[in-house]
Formats: structure tokens, C-alpha cells, sequence
């Protein structure tokens, strides 16, 4: 292997800052999940149970390797002092209060569920799927929420969190805070509207994958490509899935933060559904008279297989980016600051590799209904990719206010690739 002296200078002079999250956690997880693929595909497990099982399989071996491995629960981000333990009587009226707080948000939460027209809705995702998963889990949770918290508060630093406020705001007690109920309820929001998307796909991206005979796909380069891609978001959407779960603080991957900005959330909102603005008909869909890049290079084989492998790396990249955050995907929300895997190259993996694969997968600037449909396609698309770079924005504002997100961003300003790129071909 090359080794460039230069190269290794610089790096020990100005050393990569360290990342919340270790490279192992995420290879843990994606270990996991394979071999429960693995098993799905030889005995014909492609339904949705089978599919939360590949969730599960991905969780829990990273929930192993974080806390044997790693020892996350040692950090001092966690909040916890394991020495200090209070007995319970010195906690229990914080208790009692957050879990009021807790209790009324998750209430919240189930009447937006049950009068929401969307949740039971086939048109937009599977999420009747997903409403049956949380009316089986609600019980059990609602039972496991007592030990937890109790079990908590006692060795918290300072357990007056946010669900503590909220509650003690309701049973007319002082010393609330009002910016401690908010962050509490835009983060419970984030994981209420986003973890039922994720368990609404989980099943069909699922059962497609196992249900390909892989020994088929080698007939051509385009069957090759697309069942790599699919097992890609296979694998993006588990460790998605996992993260929104497990927001826990003796893992470290509770919530810091949940994004304060209308704007972030408007940016963010508009992607999926039902404020989706990229479906079928909507204003941003650019796939009007489209064909796809199969299409195009129907004729030319070696271009078809060039151009297969690099949608196929750039998927690779995008599933790189979920994976490298472990137990802690989340959109909207600040869980930690991640310097490594793809992040050690650009500030935002998944989205520029996300819009490189919809421009090369989709040739928008090619339409077979003419030119005029064409010209539009393109220019919608660059409204998309507009998008994807106000979220990046908005996410940055988010995340800055962190001193350690601040020195992570200086440091991909004097070495990353990507944002050395564009600084040159922006003159800075």
C-alpha cells in the first residue's frame, strides 16, 4: 500500500476529532442483520415479522458491542453517575412527576394516531402495519416505563429533564422549564412521526430482497445493480428503524437536542409522506415522461454495467453513512457528533450520494415525451437537490450551537475532501 509521509504528517499534526459513535457498532449491527438475511432467504422468511426480526438483528448485537465493547454507558454525555445511587425514597416524587410528563406525551401521541386519517392509510406506507406493532408494544411499554425511570432517576446527575417539566407543569408544581418541555416534545414528535414511516417500510423493502433468487441476477448488469441497491436500503432502513428506538440514556444515544427551526422541519417534512412534495404528481416529482438509466443505455452494454456499478457504490455510500451512526440515526435531532467512515469525507454522505444516484439513475434531462418535458424534469431536479441542501443547512445551524460539532467542522474545512472541492471550485 502507498504511503504518502505528507499525508501522515498532516493527519498526526491535526488529528480527526473524535466521533460519538466507534466505526465497530455500526459493522456489528450490519453483521447481525446479514445473517438473519442470510437465514430469511434459505427457508423463505419474507414476511413482516420476519422483517422486525432483521431489525432486532441489527440492534441488538450493537446494543452488545456498545455497552461490552465500548462501554458507552461510562460516558459522561450519558449523564449518569453509576457511583452515586440515591435510594429510591430521595427520587420518587421526580419520578412520579416525569412520568406523568412521560405518560401524558405518549397519550398525545396515541389520540394524534387514532384521529389521523393518514396512520391508517395504505396510500402513502404501510401504516396500519405500523399502528398494530405500537397498539401490541403499548402495554408492555407502558408497564416497563415504571422500573426504567425508577431504576434512572436514582443514579442521574440532575433527572429533572425534560418529561419531568412537562409533568410538573401539569400537576401545577414549580420549578418547570418551558425550553426543557419543548426540546421534550419536538423530540418525542421527531420519533413518533418517523419511526412510523420506518416501521411502515420495513416489510415490503424486506421481503423484496429475500424473495430474489440471487443466482438469477447475474443474467445482466442491471439485475446485478438493482438487487445490490436493494439490499442497501434493506440495510438503511433496519439501522434507521433500530436508531428511533433506541434513544436510551444508559446507551448514550438519547436525544441531545431536537432541531428548535421551523425551517428544518419544514425541509425535512416535505420528503416524506404525507407532506411528500417528490411523489407521483406532486410539484417536485421529476419523473414525467422519464425513463431510467436502463433505458438510455439499453444499447450500450458497457456503459450499462459502468453505470450500474457506480449507482451501486454510490447506494453503498448513502447505507455507509446510516450505518456509521450505530444505535443513533435520527433525523432532526442531535445525538452526538459523528467524525468518522463517511463523515471523515463530507459533512453529509447520504444526501450528496442520495442526489448523484437520483440524477444518474433517472437522467431527468432526458425525457421520452420530448424536450419541453425534459427541460422541466432537470429543473425540478434541481429544486430536489435544493432541498437536500437546506436540510444540510439547517441541520448545520442545528448542530452548531455544539462546541464539538464546531470543531468537527473546522476540521473537515482544512481536510476533508469534499468540502476542500468545493472550496477551490468556489475560490475560497
Amino acid at each position: 500500500m502507498y504511503h504518502d509521509p505528507a499525508l501522515a504528517a498532516r493527519a498526526k499534526a491535526d488529528p480527526r476529532p473524535r466521533s460519538a459513535v466507534s466505526g465497530a457498532v455500526g459493522l456489528a449491527g450490519l453483521a447481525g442483520m446479514t445473517a438473519w438475511v442470510v437465514v430469511a432467504h434459505v427457508f423463505g422468511l419474507d414476511g413482516p415479522y420476519s422483517a422486525l426480526v432483521n431489525v432486532a438483528a441489527c440492534a441488538l448485537p450493537m446494543v452488545a458491542w456498545s455497552l461490552l465493547m465500548d462501554k458507552v454507558h461510562r460516558n459522561p454525555s450519558t449523564g449518569i453517575d453509576w457511583g452515586n445511587v440515591r435510594p429510591w425514597r430521595a427520587t420518587l416524587d421526580v419520578s412520579v412527576t416525569k412520568l406523568t410528563g412521560l405518560w401524558l406525551t405518549w397519550g398525545a401521541i396515541a389520540a394524534i394516531y387514532a384521529l389521523g386519517r393518514v396512520w391508517w392509510d395504505t396510500r402513502y406506507a404501510n401504516y396500519p402495519f405500523a399502528m398494530s406493532c405500537f397498539i401490541a408494544v403499548a402495554p408492555m411499554l407502558f408497564v416497563l416505563s415504571v422500573p426504567y425511570v425508577l431504576w434512572l432517576d436514582r443514579r442521574l446527575t440532575d433527572p429533572r429533564d425534560g418529561a419531568w417539566s412537562l409533568g410538573a407543569w401539569a400537576m401545577g408544581a414549580e420549578g418547570w422549564n418551558a425550553d426543557d418541555i419543548f426540546n421534550h416534545l419536538r423530540s418525542w414528535g421527531v420519533k413518533a412521526f418517523f419511526l412510523a414511516f420506518m416501521v411502515a417500510i420495513v416489510p415490503p423493502g424486506f421481503a423484496e430482497f429475500v424473495a430474489i433468487d440471487p443466482m438469477t441476477v447475474w443474467r445482466d448488469p442491471v439485475s446485478l445493480a438493482m438487487y445490490c441497491v436493494t439490499f442497501m436500503f434493506v440495510i438503511d432502513v433496519a439501522f434507521a428503524t433500530a436508531g428511533y428506538i433506541l434513544t436510551f440514556r444508559p446507551l448514550d444515544s438519547h436525544i441531545r437536542s431536537a432541531n428548535p427551526y421551523a425551517a428544518g422541519w419544514t425541509a425535512a417534512l416535505i420528503c416524506y409522506p404525507p407532506f411528500l412534495l417528490m411523489g407521483e404528481g406532486g410539484p417536485l416529482d421529476y419523473h414525467q415522461g422519464a425513463a431510467d438509466w436502463s433505458h438510455w443505455l439499453g444499447g450500450y452494454p458497457w456503459l450499462l454495467a459502468a453505470l450500474g456499478a457506480v449507482l451501486v457504490a454510490l447506494t453503498a455510500i448513502y447505507a455507509w453513512a446510516t450505518i456509521a451512526f450505530g444505535l443513533r440515526f435520527s433525523n432532526l435531532t442531535h445525538r452526538g457528533v459523528l467524525t468518522h467512515g463517511p463523515y471523515a469525507w463530507t459533512r453529509h454522505p447520504a444526501y450528496l450520494s442520495k442526489n448523484l444516484f437520483w440524477w444518474l439513475s433517472t437522467m431527468p434531462f432526458l425525457a421520452t415525451t420530448g424536450w419541453t418535458d425534459a427541460i422541466r424534469n432537470a429543473a425540478v431536479m434541481v429544486c430536489v437537490s435544493g432541498v437536500y441542501y437546506w436540510r444540510a443547512k439547517t441541520e448545520e445551524r442545528h448542530l452548531g450551537a455544539d462546541p464539538a460539532y464546531q470543531e468537527y467542522s473546522a476540521w473537515m474545512a482544512r481536510n476533508a475532501p469534499v468540502p476542500r472541492l468545493f472550496g477551490r471550485v468556489l475560490g475560497r
